[in-house]
């Protein structure tokens, strides 16, 4: 026998609810580590709205960069007006 102390280390019903919490909590956590994983090596963008390039328009792409500032006022309109022609 255990000389009167139970079961759970000697903490008897306390013993038993802090390992059931901390059991549900290491379980919660491998569940949200498997759903950031996935989502993180999907590719895919559902959160952040962010469209892939594949989904985006030359004009709207070029606006992008032209806001982001990745390219200048005169890149930009030659990017428009090669579009056009």
């Amino acid at each position: 026998m255990m000389g009167g102390f139970g079961s759970f280390g000697g903490f008897g019903w306390i013993g038993m609810v802090l390992n059931l919490i901390i059991s549900i909590a290491v379980i919660i956590g491998l569940i949200l580590l498997v759903v950031w994983a996935v989502r993180r090596f999907s590719g895919s963008n559902y959160q952040s709205g962010i469209q892939s390039p594949g989904s985006q328009s030359a004009k709207e792409i070029a606006q992008a960069r032209y806001a982001r500032g990745e390219i200048s006022r005169e890149e930009y309109q030659q990017i428009l007006s090669d579009l056009i022609h």
